[in-house]
C-alpha cells in the first residue's frame, strides 16, 4: 500500500509538471466516457429497466395477426371470457381494463382527464406500491355490486392539477358530475395507459369487451402461450364477433417491451457502437500522448533501471499514471454526461420508448463508468508501459544523444495508432453523413397534404349529455361554427379519426360487381367536407361531397389514388360502390347510421397522403362523411393565419360557451410539430445530431493525435533535419519529408476506413432506410478528413523547416 501511495504521489507530480499533456489526455477520455455513459443510461432505461412493474419481462399483450404499421390489433374480451382465460395453464395472472375520457366538474376549472378503469386485482397485478395512500383493492369492485366511488390519481396529474398537495388523500373530486374519493397517489413511474386517474371497474356478465393484459408463468414461452390460447380466442371470436376485427389473423403474444425494442432498439445499438468507437479513438489519443511523453522520459527510466528498478516496477508506475488519467477523465466525463443525457432525452422519439422509463446517471450507470475508466486506463496505458519499461540503459545514459532518425519502432507504433484512429474516425464520419443524408431526404418527403398553421383539437363527446346520434352531430356542428367565428381562424374541419400522419380504421371492404375477398381491405376515414381543402389535398377525379350531403349523411365516399389503382386498375372507380365491413360490426366507440352499413358510392379520387408513418407505403383509403358514423372522440382541424396554438385560449372560451363542462384538455396537436414527433422523423433527427456530434469529436481527437505524432516525429528528428539542411537540402524538401511521413500513416487509415465503410455500406443503408444510398457521405467524409489532416500535420511540419542547422548539430 505504501509503494502504491508513492506511485500515486509521483504520478500526480508528473501530471502537474505537464499540465498541457494532462489536460489534453483527460479531455480526450472525458469526451469518450461522457458519450458512453450518457448513451448507456438510455440503454439502461429502455432495454434493461424500462418498467417498474412486477416481472415485466413476463407481461404480455395479445394481438391478432401480429404487429401492423400502427401497432397491433389488440384483443378485447368480456368479463366471462376473462374468467376462462385466467384458467389457461400458461397464464399466471391477468387484468381487464377500459380507457375513457372524463371531465372534472363541480369547479371553475373543468378539465378533461384520461381515466383507466381496471378490475379490482389491477394494482396487485402491477405490483407497484402507491406513493401516498393505497391502490384499488378487491373490495372496491366485487362482482355483486357496483364499484366503490374511489380513485387513484397519477403522479403527473397530482402535480399538475393539485400542485402535489399531500393532504389530497380522503378528499372528493367530481368526474362527470359524480363524486369520487381520492384514496391514493400512484408512484411516479406508474403511468400505465398515460392515465390521469385509475378507477375500479365492475365485471358483470354481458357482451361489453375490455382490453386484457396478462403475465405468463415463469418458464412459459410466447409460442407455448399462443398454442394454449389460440383455441380459446377462436371460441371467443364466435361468441362476440363485434369485439374482434373482421377476418382476424392468428393470435400473437407480444412482450411488453417488444414494440419499443423493434422501434428504437437498432438505433440504440448503433449509437452505443458509435460511442464505443469514440471511446476507442480517445484511448488511442492518450496512448499516443503517453508514448510521446514517455520517449522524453527514457533517460529517467534508464536511470531507474540502472539502480535496480525492475521492469514490473516501471510498468506499475506507468499504469498508475494511466489509471490516474482515466479516473480523472471518468469523473469529468460523468459530469459532462449529465448535460449530454439531457440533450439526448430531448431528442428521443416520444413514442418509441416506454413512458415509464427513467433516464438518469444512476448507480448502475456510475458503476459502468467506473468499469469503463479502469478498462480504458489499462487499455491505453498497458501498451506504452510495456514499450517504455525496457530502456536501453547504455544508450540512454549517454546524456543528450539522439538518434539521427529517431526510434524506428516508436514511429511505427505511433503510425499504427494514427492509422487506427483515422480509420475509425472516417467510419464515424461516413455514418454521420449517411444519417444526415437520410434525415434530410425524410424531412423533404412530400406528405400529400399541408400541415402548416394547422392544429388538431381532440374533444371527447360525453355520452351522458349527448346520447343520440342527432344530438352528437348537432353539438359537433355547433362547436365547428363557433370556432370558425374566431378572428384569425381560416377554416375548421371535422376529423373523427383522420388526423395525419397516423389515422384511419382498418376494415375489410366489398366492391359492388366484384367477387368477395378477405384480402380486400382499406383504411376508412370519417371527415367533414372541409377536410380536403383545409389540408390542401388535391382532387384528381370526380368531386367532393357537399355540406348538404355531409349534413344529410349521404352514403358517398372519396378514395385515394392507391385505392383506385389497386382495386380499379382500369381507372373507372367513379360511380362504383363499396361496403365497409367494420361498420357492420362496429366497435363500441362508433355509432353508425343505418345507411352506413349499406352500399356507399364512390364520387371522387384524391391524391395520396402519408398516413402510415413517413416511410411506410401508402395504404388504400376511403373517406366518408363523419355524420355516417359518429365516434365518441372527435377531432377538430383548425387552420389559422398564424401559429395555431396561440388560438387555444380563445377556442377554449368558445367551446365553454356551448358547454361549460367541455374543456380543451391536453389533446391539442400542432400538425407540423406532431410530424416531428413521429418515430421515423424523431429517430432520424436523433441519429443525425448525435452521430454528427460524435463524428466532430472524433475528428478533433484524431487531429490532436496526428498533431502529437507529427510533433513527436519532428522533435525526434531535429538533428536529422539540421544535417539535411546543413548539407544543402531546401526547407521545402524537409516540409515534404515530414508531411509525406504523416500522409503515409494517414493514407493507411483512410484506406482501412474506406474498406470498412464499403463493407458496412449495406448495413448503413438499411439502418438509414435509404433505398438509393450513395457514396456521397463517404466522399464528403474523406474530404473533411483530408482538410483536418493537412492542418494538423502542417503546423508541426512547418516548425521543422524553421530548425537552424547549427543549433540542431549541437545535439551531436
Amino acid at each position: 500500500m505504501r509503494s502504491l501511495l508513492q506511485d500515486v504521489r509521483y504520478a500526480l507530480r508528473q501530471l502537474f509538471k505537464s499540465p498541457g499533456f494532462a489536460a489534453t489526455a483527460i479531455l480526450s477520455l472525458a469526451c469518450g466516457i461522457a458519450a458512453t455513459s450518457a448513451v448507456f443510461s438510455v440503454v439502461w432505461g429502455v432495454v434493461m429497466n424500462p418498467y417498474p412493474y412486477a416481472a415485466p419481462d413476463r407481461m404480455v399483450h395479445f394481438a391478432l395477426g401480429g404487429a401492423t404499421a400502427n401497432g397491433y390489433n389488440g384483443v378485447a374480451i368480456t368479463a366471462t371470457q376473462w374468467q376462462q382465460l385466467r384458467k389457461v395453464p400458461a397464464i399466471e395472472d391477468s387484468v381487464l381494463m377500459n380507457f375513457k375520457n372524463m371531465t372534472i366538474t363541480g369547479s371553475d376549472l373543468p378539465e378533461d382527464v384520461h381515466s383507466t378503469l381496471m378490475t379490482s386485482n389491477g394494482f396487485n397485478f402491477f405490483g407497484v406500491p402507491t406513493l401516498l395512500g393505497r391502490g384499488i383493492l378487491p373490495s372496491d369492485a366485487s362482482d355483486d355490486r357496483d364499484p366503490q366511488p374511489i380513485l387513484v390519481i397519477s403522479y403527473k396529474f397530482w402535480q399538475r392539477r393539485f400542485n402535489g398537495d399531500p393532504t389530497l388523500i380522503g378528499k372528493t373530486i367530481q368526474l362527470d358530475h359524480q363524486p369520487y374519493n381520492v384514496v391514493g397517489v400512484a408512484a411516479k413511474r406508474f403511468t400505465w395507459g398515460d392515465a390521469d386517474v385509475y378507477l375500479p371497474m365492475k365485471t358483470t356478465a354481458g357482451t361489453d369487451a375490455y382490453q386484457v393484459e396478462a403475465r405468463l408463468k415463469p418458464g412459459v414461452s410466447h409460442h407455448l402461450a399462443e398454442q394454449q390460447l389460440q383455441p380459446l380466442l377462436t371460441q371467443f371470436e364466435k361468441e362476440t364477433p363485434r369485439s374482434f376485427p373482421p377476418n382476424p389473423g392468428p393470435l400473437t403474444v407480444i412482450g411488453l417491451n417488444d414494440q419499443f425494442m423493434k422501434a428504437i432498439g437498432p438505433s440504440l445499438a448503433l449509437l452505443f457502437g458509435a460511442v464505443l468507437l469514440l471511446l476507442a479513438i480517445g484511448c488511442g489519443n492518450v496512448s499516443i500522448l503517453l508514448l510521446a511523453r514517455g520517449v522524453a522520459r527514457e533517460h529517467e527510466f534508464a536511470v531507474r533501471a540502472a539502480i535496480g528498478a525492475s521492469r514490473a516496477r516501471i510498468v506499475r508506475q506507468l499504469l498508475t499514471e494511466a489509471l490516474l488519467l482515466s479516473v480523472t477523465g471518468a469523473a469529468l466525463g460523468v459530469l459532462l454526461a449529465y448535460k449530454l443525457l439531457a440533450g439526448i432525452i430531448a431528442l428521443l422519439p416520444q413514442y418509441s420508448f416506454p413512458h415509464e422509463a427513467a433516464f438518469a446517471i444512476n448507480l448502475p450507470v456510475l458503476a459502468f463508468s467506473v468499469v469503463v475508466s479502469l478498462l480504458t486506463g489499462i487499455f491505453f496505458g498497458l501498451w506504452p508501459a510495456l514499450r517504455l519499461s525496457r530502456p536501453d540503459v547504455r544508450e540512454a545514459m549517454q546524456t543528450g544523444t539522439r538518434k539521427v532518425a529517431g526510434t524506428v519502432s516508436g514511429r511505427a507504433l505511433h503510425n499504427a495508432l494514427i492509422a487506427g484512429q483515422i480509420a475509425l474516425t472516417l467510419l464515424l464520419l461516413s455514418a454521420a453523413g449517411a444519417a444526415v443524408q437520410s434525415f434530410l431526404k425524410l424531412a423533404h418527403t412530400p406528405l400529400g397534404y399541408d400541415p402548416h398553421n394547422t392544429m388538431s383539437i381532440g374533444l371527447p363527446i360525453r355520452e351522458s349529455a349527448y346520447s343520440t346520434l342527432p344530438a352528437r352531430i348537432a353539438y359537433v356542428e355547433l362547436l365547428r361554427n363557433k370556432i370558425a367565428e374566431i378572428p384569425g381562424v381560416r377554416m375548421v374541419a371535422i376529423s373523427a379519426n383522420a388526423t395525419p400522419p397516423n389515422n384511419g380504421l382498418n376494415s375489410p371492404i366489398e366492391l359492388l360487381g366484384q367477387p368477395s375477398s378477405q384480402d380486400r381491405k382499406a383504411r376508412i376515414n370519417f371527415v367533414s367536407e372541409g377536410y380536403f381543402p383545409l389540408l390542401k389535398i388535391s382532387l384528381l377525379q370526380g368531386r367532393l361531397w357537399t355540406e348538404s350531403e355531409n349534413h344529410n349523411a349521404n352514403p358517398v365516399a372519396v378514395i385515394n389514388q392507391t385505392f383506385a389503382h389497386k382495386y380499379f386498375p382500369n381507372g373507372d372507380a367513379i360511380g362504383h360502390s363499396l361496403t365497409i365491413g367494420a361498420l357492420k360490426n362496429a366497435p363500441p366507440e362508433v355509432t353508425p347510421q343505418p345507411s352506413a352499413t349499406g352500399w356507399i358510392q364512390i364520387i371522387g379520387v384524391t391524391e395520396d397522403k402519408l398516413d402510415d408513418g413517413l416511410r411506410n407505403p401508402v395504404a388504400p383509403e376511403a373517406f366518408i362523411p363523419y355524420t355516417l358514423a359518429m365516434w365518441g372522440y372527435t377531432q377538430f382541424l383548425v387552420h389559422t393565419d398564424g401559429p395555431p396554438t396561440a388560438m387555444i385560449h380563445t377556442i377554449g372560451q368558445q367551446v365553454a360557451s356551448v358547454d361549460h363542462d367541455q374543456q380543451i384538455g391536453q389533446s391539442v396537436l400542432d400538425l407540423e410539430h406532431w410530424i416531428s414527433t413521429q418515430p421515423e422523423y424523431a429517430q432520424g433527427q436523433l441519429l443525425s445530431w448525435l452521430f454528427a456530434g460524435f463524428a466532430i469529436l472524433a475528428l478533433l481527437l484524431a487531429a490532436v493525435g496526428l498533431y502529437s505524432v507529427v510533433s513527436y516525429t519532428v522533435s525526434q528528428r531535429t538533428n536529422e533535419f539540421g544535417i539535411r539542411m546543413a548539407l544543402g537540402a531546401p526547407r521545402g524538401s524537409v516540409l515534404e519529408l515530414v508531411v509525406r511521413s504523416a500522409i503515409t500513416s494517414v493514407g493507411a487509415g483512410v484506406a482501412i476506413g474506406i474498406l470498412l465503410t464499403i463493407l458496412l455500406q449495406k448495413g448503413l443503408a438499411h439502418w438509414a432506410a435509404a433505398t438509393n444510398q450513395t457514396l456521397t457521405p463517404l466522399l464528403f467524409a474523406v474530404a473533411i478528413l483530408a482538410s483536418v489532416v493537412l492542418i494538423a500535420s502542417g503546423i508541426p511540419a512547418r516548425r521543422a523547416t524553421q530548425v537552424e542547422p547549427m543549433e540542431a548539430l549541437r545535439y551531436e
